[in-house]
Protein backbone atom coordinates (compact mmCIF):
# COMPACT_ATOMS: atom_id res chain seq x y z
CA UNK A 1 0.00 0.00 0.00
CA UNK A 2 1.25 3.50 -1.13
CA UNK A 3 0.43 7.04 0.23
CA UNK A 4 -1.11 7.45 -3.57
CA UNK A 5 -3.62 5.26 -2.46
CA UNK A 6 -4.99 6.96 0.85
CA UNK A 7 -4.55 10.51 -1.12
CA UNK A 8 -6.58 9.05 -3.98
CA UNK A 9 -9.12 7.42 -1.65
CA UNK A 10 -9.28 10.46 0.20
CA UNK A 11 -10.17 12.23 -2.85
CA UNK A 12 -12.53 10.29 -3.72
CA UNK A 13 -14.86 10.56 -1.09
CA UNK A 14 -14.56 14.22 -0.31
CA UNK A 15 -15.70 14.53 -4.33
CA UNK A 16 -18.07 11.67 -4.19
CA UNK A 17 -17.72 10.96 -7.32
CA UNK A 18 -14.55 8.55 -9.10
CA UNK A 19 -14.93 11.06 -12.20
CA UNK A 20 -14.48 14.39 -10.69
CA UNK A 21 -11.63 13.09 -7.98
CA UNK A 22 -9.81 12.18 -11.59
CA UNK A 23 -10.63 15.15 -13.53
CA UNK A 24 -11.01 18.18 -11.72
CA UNK A 25 -9.19 17.06 -8.76
CA UNK A 26 -6.00 14.29 -9.18
CA UNK A 27 -5.57 15.00 -12.99
CA UNK A 28 -5.86 11.24 -14.07
CA UNK A 29 -7.85 9.18 -16.07
CA UNK A 30 -11.13 7.69 -14.20
CA UNK A 31 -10.11 4.08 -15.77
CA UNK A 32 -7.04 4.80 -14.26
CA UNK A 33 -8.33 6.13 -10.45
CA UNK A 34 -10.94 2.96 -10.29
CA UNK A 35 -7.36 0.49 -11.06
CA UNK A 36 -5.86 1.94 -8.28
CA UNK A 37 -9.29 2.27 -5.37
CA UNK A 38 -9.45 -1.43 -6.43
CA UNK A 39 -5.65 -2.16 -5.28
CA UNK A 40 -6.55 -0.52 -2.07
CA UNK A 41 -9.44 -2.23 -1.42
CA UNK A 42 -7.74 -5.58 -2.44
CA UNK A 43 -4.76 -4.79 -0.18
CA UNK A 44 -7.15 -3.87 2.64
CA UNK A 45 -9.32 -6.57 2.08
CA UNK A 46 -12.77 -5.26 2.26
CA UNK A 47 -15.25 -3.10 -0.37
CA UNK A 48 -14.39 0.60 0.85
CA UNK A 49 -16.66 2.23 -1.60
CA UNK A 50 -20.16 1.27 -2.81
CA UNK A 51 -20.95 2.38 -6.47
CA UNK A 52 -23.96 3.44 -7.94
CA UNK A 53 -25.36 5.95 -10.51
CA UNK A 54 -25.85 8.59 -8.19
CA UNK A 55 -21.59 8.41 -7.20
CA UNK A 56 -20.09 6.67 -4.63
CA UNK A 57 -20.96 6.16 -0.87
CA UNK A 58 -18.95 4.67 1.66
CA UNK A 59 -19.67 1.43 3.20
CA UNK A 60 -18.75 0.68 6.84
CA UNK A 61 -15.30 -0.58 6.27
CA UNK A 62 -15.39 2.84 4.76
CA UNK A 63 -15.82 4.72 7.26
CA UNK A 64 -13.19 3.21 9.77
CA UNK A 65 -10.65 3.35 7.13
CA UNK A 66 -11.37 7.27 6.07
CA UNK A 67 -10.37 8.38 9.56
CA UNK A 68 -7.29 6.18 9.66
CA UNK A 69 -6.37 7.33 6.24
CA UNK A 70 -6.30 11.14 7.22
CA UNK A 71 -4.40 10.59 10.07
CA UNK A 72 -1.91 8.72 8.47
CA UNK A 73 -1.40 11.59 5.77
CA UNK A 74 -1.54 14.24 8.53
CA UNK A 75 0.94 12.29 10.76
CA UNK A 76 3.63 11.87 7.04
CA UNK A 77 2.73 15.46 6.65
CA UNK A 78 3.83 16.27 10.20
CA UNK A 79 7.24 14.52 9.99
CA UNK A 80 7.95 16.00 6.14
CA UNK A 81 7.61 19.63 8.08
CA UNK A 82 8.99 18.61 10.88
CA UNK A 83 12.43 17.63 9.27
CA UNK A 84 12.60 20.58 7.02
CA UNK A 85 12.31 22.66 10.38
CA UNK A 86 14.71 20.67 11.79
CA UNK A 87 17.10 21.31 8.86
CA UNK A 88 16.43 25.06 8.90
CA UNK A 89 19.92 26.94 11.39
CA UNK A 90 17.45 28.84 13.54
CA UNK A 91 13.77 29.76 13.16
CA UNK A 92 13.27 32.98 12.41
CA UNK A 93 9.22 33.18 12.16
CA UNK A 94 6.63 32.62 14.63
CA UNK A 95 2.98 31.90 13.58
CA UNK A 96 -0.03 32.70 15.33
CA UNK A 97 -3.49 31.27 14.26
CA UNK A 98 -6.51 32.37 15.84
CA UNK A 99 -10.35 31.10 15.65
CA UNK A 100 -12.00 33.32 13.43
CA UNK A 101 -13.13 36.76 15.18
CA UNK A 102 -11.05 35.81 18.23
CA UNK A 103 -8.07 38.06 16.62
CA UNK A 104 -9.83 41.32 17.84
CA UNK A 105 -9.05 40.56 21.32
CA UNK A 106 -6.35 38.14 21.41
CA UNK A 107 -4.12 39.50 19.06
CA UNK A 108 -2.71 42.68 21.26
CA UNK A 109 -2.03 40.26 24.25
CA UNK A 110 -0.10 37.89 22.43
CA UNK A 111 1.62 40.43 20.65
CA UNK A 112 2.61 42.11 24.36
CA UNK A 113 4.02 38.63 25.37
CA UNK A 114 6.18 38.33 22.41
CA UNK A 115 7.59 42.21 23.02
CA UNK A 116 10.90 41.60 23.55
CA UNK A 117 11.13 39.64 20.32
CA UNK A 118 9.80 41.19 18.02
CA UNK A 119 13.20 43.07 16.49
CA UNK A 120 14.46 39.77 15.56
CA UNK A 121 11.23 37.40 14.29
CA UNK A 122 8.41 37.58 12.12
CA UNK A 123 5.34 36.94 13.01
CA UNK A 124 2.25 35.77 10.93
CA UNK A 125 -0.99 36.19 11.87
CA UNK A 126 -3.99 33.71 10.31
CA UNK A 127 -7.10 33.37 10.91
CA UNK A 128 -9.47 29.53 10.58
CA UNK A 129 -12.04 27.44 12.30
CA UNK A 130 -10.70 25.42 15.43
CA UNK A 131 -10.41 22.21 13.82
CA UNK A 132 -8.45 23.47 11.23
CA UNK A 133 -6.50 25.47 13.74
CA UNK A 134 -5.82 22.25 15.29
CA UNK A 135 -4.92 19.88 12.01
CA UNK A 136 -2.24 23.00 10.91
CA UNK A 137 -0.39 22.64 14.72
CA UNK A 138 -0.08 18.96 14.51
CA UNK A 139 1.10 19.15 11.03
CA UNK A 140 3.61 22.06 11.98
CA UNK A 141 2.61 24.71 10.23
CA UNK A 142 1.58 26.63 13.50
CA UNK A 143 3.41 27.12 16.25
CA UNK A 144 0.37 28.69 18.55
CA UNK A 145 -3.49 28.81 18.17
CA UNK A 146 -6.16 29.96 19.86
CA UNK A 147 -8.97 27.60 19.40
CA UNK A 148 -10.91 25.21 21.22
CA UNK A 149 -9.46 21.93 23.02
CA UNK A 150 -10.06 19.75 20.05
CA UNK A 151 -10.14 16.06 21.39
CA UNK A 152 -9.19 14.59 17.95
CA UNK A 153 -5.86 15.87 17.50
CA UNK A 154 -2.92 15.01 20.66
CA UNK A 155 -1.21 18.90 21.44
CA UNK A 156 -0.66 20.60 24.75
CA UNK A 157 -3.43 22.76 25.51
CA UNK A 158 -3.58 25.92 27.95
CA UNK A 159 -7.15 27.40 28.88
CA UNK A 160 -6.73 31.01 28.79
CA UNK A 161 -10.81 31.99 28.63
CA UNK A 162 -14.06 30.39 29.57
CA UNK A 163 -16.97 32.06 27.29
CA UNK A 164 -19.73 32.27 28.07
CA UNK A 165 -22.46 31.19 25.31
CA UNK A 166 -25.31 34.45 24.50
CA UNK A 167 -28.33 33.95 22.35
CA UNK A 168 -28.27 35.63 18.99
CA UNK A 169 -31.63 36.92 17.20
CA UNK A 170 -33.33 39.31 14.57
CA UNK A 171 -33.33 42.79 15.54
CA UNK A 172 -36.98 42.99 15.49
CA UNK A 173 -37.61 39.65 17.40
CA UNK A 174 -40.33 39.39 19.74
CA UNK A 175 -37.75 37.97 22.29
CA UNK A 176 -35.55 41.32 22.30
CA UNK A 177 -37.61 42.91 24.93
CA UNK A 178 -36.37 40.22 27.59
CA UNK A 179 -33.10 41.13 29.53
CA UNK A 180 -32.19 37.61 29.58
CA UNK A 181 -33.07 34.25 27.59
CA UNK A 182 -34.36 30.66 28.95
CA UNK A 183 -33.45 27.81 27.25
CA UNK A 184 -36.94 27.11 26.77
CA UNK A 185 -37.75 29.78 24.35
CA UNK A 186 -36.54 27.94 22.01
CA UNK A 187 -38.83 25.48 21.57
CA UNK A 188 -40.83 26.23 18.63
CA UNK A 189 -37.61 28.57 17.13
CA UNK A 190 -35.61 28.17 14.30
CA UNK A 191 -32.37 26.72 16.07
CA UNK A 192 -28.86 27.45 14.99
CA UNK A 193 -26.20 26.16 16.57
CA UNK A 194 -22.52 24.34 15.79
CA UNK A 195 -22.08 21.86 13.16
CA UNK A 196 -20.76 18.45 13.55
CA UNK A 197 -17.25 20.23 12.37
CA UNK A 198 -17.75 22.58 15.59
CA UNK A 199 -18.18 19.83 17.67
CA UNK A 200 -17.05 21.46 21.14
CA UNK A 201 -19.55 24.37 20.72
CA UNK A 202 -22.49 21.54 19.62
CA UNK A 203 -21.10 19.20 22.78
CA UNK A 204 -21.83 22.19 25.33
CA UNK A 205 -25.17 23.16 23.84
CA UNK A 206 -26.41 20.20 23.57
CA UNK A 207 -25.36 19.52 27.35
CA UNK A 208 -27.08 22.59 28.18
CA UNK A 209 -30.01 21.91 26.77
CA UNK A 210 -30.42 18.18 28.11
CA UNK A 211 -29.77 19.76 31.58
CA UNK A 212 -33.11 21.64 31.51
CA UNK A 213 -34.32 17.89 29.70
CA UNK A 214 -34.62 19.96 26.01
CA UNK A 215 -35.20 17.94 23.08
CA UNK A 216 -34.29 21.00 20.54
CA UNK A 217 -33.03 19.75 17.37
CA UNK A 218 -30.88 21.87 15.46
CA UNK A 219 -31.81 23.27 12.15
CA UNK A 220 -29.10 24.41 10.71
CA UNK A 221 -25.76 23.79 12.34
CA UNK A 222 -22.77 26.00 11.18
CA UNK A 223 -18.98 26.35 11.27
CA UNK A 224 -18.15 29.55 12.38
CA UNK A 225 -20.00 33.10 14.17
CA UNK A 226 -19.90 34.85 11.01
CA UNK A 227 -22.39 32.05 9.52
CA UNK A 228 -24.83 31.88 12.30
CA UNK A 229 -24.89 35.35 12.37
CA UNK A 230 -26.27 35.20 8.20
CA UNK A 231 -28.57 32.48 9.10
CA UNK A 232 -29.99 34.40 12.36
CA UNK A 233 -30.57 37.24 9.94
CA UNK A 234 -31.74 35.27 6.81
CA UNK A 235 -34.12 32.48 8.67
CA UNK A 236 -35.21 34.49 12.13
CA UNK A 237 -33.96 31.89 13.91
CA UNK A 238 -31.86 31.94 17.26
CA UNK A 239 -28.82 30.64 17.57
CA UNK A 240 -26.53 30.36 20.64
CA UNK A 241 -22.78 31.39 19.83
CA UNK A 242 -20.00 32.22 22.49
CA UNK A 243 -19.81 35.73 23.77
CA UNK A 244 -17.05 37.63 21.55
CA UNK A 245 -19.59 37.17 18.77
CA UNK A 246 -21.42 39.91 20.38
CA UNK A 247 -18.26 42.23 19.04
CA UNK A 248 -19.16 41.60 15.38
CA UNK A 249 -22.40 41.66 15.30
CA UNK A 250 -24.29 43.32 12.18
CA UNK A 251 -26.91 45.93 12.67
CA UNK A 252 -29.64 43.40 11.89
CA UNK A 253 -28.55 40.84 15.01
CA UNK A 254 -28.57 41.76 18.78
CA UNK A 255 -27.68 39.77 21.65
CA UNK A 256 -29.16 38.84 24.49
CA UNK A 257 -27.22 37.22 27.88
CA UNK A 258 -28.81 33.42 28.63
CA UNK A 259 -31.17 33.33 32.39
CA UNK A 260 -29.47 31.66 35.21
CA UNK A 261 -26.59 29.57 35.15
CA UNK A 262 -24.77 29.84 32.02
CA UNK A 263 -23.08 27.38 29.96
CA UNK A 264 -19.30 28.53 29.21
CA UNK A 265 -16.53 26.95 26.16
CA UNK A 266 -13.12 26.90 27.00
CA UNK A 267 -10.47 29.02 25.11
CA UNK A 268 -7.41 27.37 24.69
CA UNK A 269 -3.73 28.45 24.08
CA UNK A 270 -2.80 25.07 21.61
CA UNK A 271 0.62 23.94 20.64
CA UNK A 272 2.43 21.18 19.39
CA UNK A 273 4.31 18.61 22.37
CA UNK A 274 6.78 18.45 19.66
CA UNK A 275 7.79 22.07 18.64
CA UNK A 276 10.84 22.70 19.98
CA UNK A 277 11.04 26.51 19.07
CA UNK A 278 12.32 28.47 21.84
CA UNK A 279 9.85 31.52 21.41
CA UNK A 280 6.88 29.07 22.05
CA UNK A 281 8.93 28.20 24.80
CA UNK A 282 9.15 31.90 25.95
CA UNK A 283 5.37 32.54 24.99
CA UNK A 284 4.11 29.77 27.41
CA UNK A 285 5.80 31.11 29.95
CA UNK A 286 4.05 33.83 29.80
CA UNK A 287 0.86 32.86 29.58
CA UNK A 288 -0.59 34.75 32.72
CA UNK A 289 -0.14 37.90 30.88
CA UNK A 290 -2.35 36.73 28.77
CA UNK A 291 -5.22 36.93 30.55
CA UNK A 292 -4.02 40.04 32.04
CA UNK A 293 -6.01 43.78 31.09
CA UNK A 294 -4.39 45.00 28.43
CA UNK A 295 -3.22 49.02 30.04
CA UNK A 296 -5.19 52.00 29.03
CA UNK A 297 -3.71 53.92 26.83
CA UNK A 298 -2.88 57.84 27.92
CA UNK A 299 -3.97 60.53 26.16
Amino acid sequence: MELRHLRYFIAVVEEGSLTTAAELRLRTSQPSLSRQIRDLEYQVGAELLSRSVHGVELTAAGKVFLDHARLALAQVDAGVEGARRAARPARKTFALGFQTGLEMNWLPQAMRVLRDELNSIQVTVSSDYSPDLAEALFRGQLDVAFLRVEPAFDLGYAVVDHEPLIVLMPGDHRLTSREAIHPREFIGEIFIGGSNKAKVLRAVTEDYLHHFGLDIKLDHGVDSTTMAMSLVASTRGLALMPAYAKDLLPPSVVWRPLEGEVPTIDLAVGYSKSNTSPILKLFLSRLEELRAPMPEKKN
